[in-house]
């Protein structure tokens, strides 16, 4: 029997969200208050309406008393066209009435629109991506990047063929004081389930919730150990920082609902209707911090209506970075045994790596997560009967943290390889503290079997294969010094075994002709095209980087890095042969914005690149957050008259082709 939704509480708290999306099959995600009914009206361009009910495509999985999350995997008997545009709506079947999503979400409907649509892409021939979206940055949404282009008019074939999320979607080890307070008032409306804290100086998550310093100072609720450090200088920030390492972890999550809390809190404004006003017990110090974090947080959660919205009409991929887990994760293993071998970090750990499952990864690949969705669902209905024993979850955890197929590979053209460069590292076994690298060789092996015979193809890596070279060698420094940790030392280049196969792999003659890399991580954009050298027939490699979604570098900072890296590694300075990629000719795309040639572009919001039909970067754009221009990227040789005329053309791609972008 179904659990209604509380009469007090809305129906549906977050979503719908697209997922994958594909002519036989729709994949959406979804969190109501209670158990719903649904059918899945669609109506293709030019066509009949069809219903469809959902009660056996959808698995319904509770994360609190009035919380339930809604997995929706349809297979379609009849193919959905493509490159036309969709109507759809998500039905709550109530009796003998169906109500859509213009009754219980019109935010999520663009003016003048009966209901959401989506399209469905014969090729990617245009796409948006970015990383890195903390809630409490002062900087703008970059999503709403993405709502101004769909809000557009523009015809089917103009809008881009999916938004890619390449790490950090969210911020568990860097939590506002505001963020937080909502966080724990929702988890008490809804519900959300209790667990017990295995090895921590509190019994489970409610003493943890009550405990007055649970803001801004969680470190003091750490145990301490006799050997080497205390846990509290392990887990947030001490001198050498082996674990939990992010500069504001003073409000690092630490619960399961704390995670999904954070998720519904980022992606829907409903769950923002039940936050009341009102702060913690604060010291004078912290009144302050807390109220300037208000400011930003308040700005967020006003413009979560339009985030909602491209969520409803966007089909949407993710993969998870550091931030998703933790700041630092699996950077070495020495960090892995000192994280690992302790109950409640791990706990920790795999609590986000849970959420993240639930929340992310599910909607990716719905086949690669059969199993640990069904050990999931056991868990939490043991939940659901007030059952708190901790040994259920952490056999879980072990599960997801052995587990091995959180990269995906889309059958799209060009191919889309989207990379796990978190959870299968290289370790360094002979010297424990270094950076391992960020593959393994078998799951590099596997990398280059999925290469192999296209003709092209778009790979996301969250962190950037082609970096900068100062900040490389500047972080290699600090590696070269026992100190790898203080400067998040972990690059493609990090490891000499990860960095040389995955050098070869671009050498080998059945990989592609042209590859298109898309990073994040960094919190700044570029765009280099990388060559091998002295060789006839070399791929073209394309390294496009966009961050952050809503994160930026430290301007001046930036500003330093960009120019010594100028200075030190021009194209005749001897310095590039001292680095690994000595092989590669590396030519940095210029921002037409930059005012001295720098390479380096540092603004919130979103990449998106035009593709030509082999695959190759036609235009590529930076759309600022602000409402700004676009930034283009315009090769070094080109003129300013052909500069001036490539960025007329990706204006009219921002209202044709970037219209193409647009709704």
């Amino acid at each position: 029997m179904l659990e209604k939704p509380h009469t007090s509480l809305p129906e549906v708290l977050v979503g719908p969200l697209l997922r994958r999306l594909e002519p036989g099959r729709l994949v959406l995600w979804l969190v109501a208050s209670g158990e719903l009914t649904l059918q899945l009206w669609l109506q293709a361009q030019g066509q009949t309406p069809r219903s469809l009910p959902l009660d056996e495509h959808c698995q319904r999985l509770p994360l609190g008393r009035h919380a339930v999350l809604h997995l929706i995997d349809l297979p379609l008997a009849q193919a959905l066209p493509q490159d036309v545009r969709i109507a759809y709506d998500v039905q709550i079947i109530d009796g003998n009435s169906a109500r859509g999503m213009a009754d219980w979400a019109p935010h999520l409907l663009y003016d003048g629109a009966e209901h959401a649509d989506f399209v469905l892409r014969s090729r990617v021939d245009q796409l948006l991506h970015g990383s890195c979206r903390k809630p409490h940055h002062p900087a703008s949404d970059g999503l709403l990047c993405a709502d101004r282009l769909l809000a557009t008019p523009h015809e089917a074939t103009q809008r881009p063929a999916l938004l890619l999320m390449s790490g950090d979607q969210v911020y568990v080890d860097d939590v506002a004081g505001p963020m937080l307070r909502a966080i724990h008032q929702l988890i008490a409306r809804l519900g959300l389930f209790d667990e017990r804290l295995e090895g921590a100086l509190v019994e489970d998550s409610q003493a943890l919730y009550a405990d007055p310093v649970g803001y801004y100072q969680r470190a003091d609720l750490l145990p301490a150990l006799k050997s080497n450090q205390t846990l509290r200088d392990k887990f947030f920030g001490g001198v050498e920082k082996p674990i939990f390492t992010s500069s504001s972890a003073d409000n690092h999550l630490v619960t399961f609902a704390e995670m999904v809390a954070m998720y519904l809190l980022v992606w829907s404004p409903v769950p923002w209707t039940l936050i009341e006003e009102g702060q913690p017990p604060l010291s004078d110090a912290q009144q302050q911090r807390y109220a300037s974090e208000r400011q930003h947080i308040e700005a967020f959660a006003q413009s979560l209506g339009q985030v909602a919205r491209v969520l409803a009409h966007l089909p949407t991929l993710m993969i998870f970075d550091d931030h998703d887990v933790t700041d630092d994760w699996n950077l070495s293993a020495r960090w892995e045994q000192t994280a690992y071998s302790h109950p409640f970090s791990k706990r920790i750990i795999g609590n986000a790596l849970l959420a993240y499952l639930l929340c992310q990864g599910w909607g990716n690949q719905p086949d690669a997560f059969a199993e640990p969705l069904k050990a999931c669902a056991t868990l939490l209905r043991e939940r659901q009967e007030n059952h708190l024993q901790a040994d259920a979850q952490d056999a879980l955890i072990d599960t997801l943290l052995h587990f091995e197929h959180w990269h995906y590979v889309l059958p799209t053209t060009p191919a889309l390889l989207v990379l796990d460069t978190r959870t299968r590292r290289w370790r360094s076994e002979g010297h424990l503290s270094r950076p391992s690298g960020l593959m393994d060789w078998e799951a590099l092996c596997e990398f280059q079997q999925a290469l192999l015979d296209h003709p092209s193809c778009i790979i996301v890596s969250p962190a950037p294969m082609f970096g900068v070279k100062l900040i490389e060698g500047i972080q290699k420094l600090f590696t070269l010094a026992g100190h790898p940790l203080m400067v998040d030392a972990e690059n493609w280049m990090a490891h000499r075994g990860a960095a040389s196969v995955m050098l070869n792999i671009f050498r080998h003659s059945r990989t592609p002709g042209d590859f298109v890399i898309l990073s994040g991580d960094v919190h700044y954009s570029f765009v280099y095209r990388v060559r091998i050298r002295h060789r006839r027939a070399s791929p073209t490699i394309w390294q496009i980087t966009s961050s952050g979604i809503k994160n930026e570098f430290p301007a001046k900072l930036l500003d330093w890095f960009d120019r010594l890296n100028r200075w030190l590694y021009a194209p005749a300075s001897p310095l590039n042969w001292l680095t690994k990629r000595r092989r590669m000719r590396v030519s940095p795309i210029i921002p037409d914005r930059s005012r001295a040639g720098e390479r380096l572009w540092n603004g919130a919001g979103l990449g998106q690149v035009f593709f030509d039909e082999q695959g190759r970067p036609k235009h590529i754009l930076q759309l600022s957050a602000d409402g700004s221009e676009p930034v283009a990227f315009i090769a070094e040789r080109e003129t300013s008259e052909t500069a001036t005329r490539l960025k007329h053309t990706d204006r009219t791609a921002a209202s044709t082709d970037s219209g193409a972008n647009r709704r």
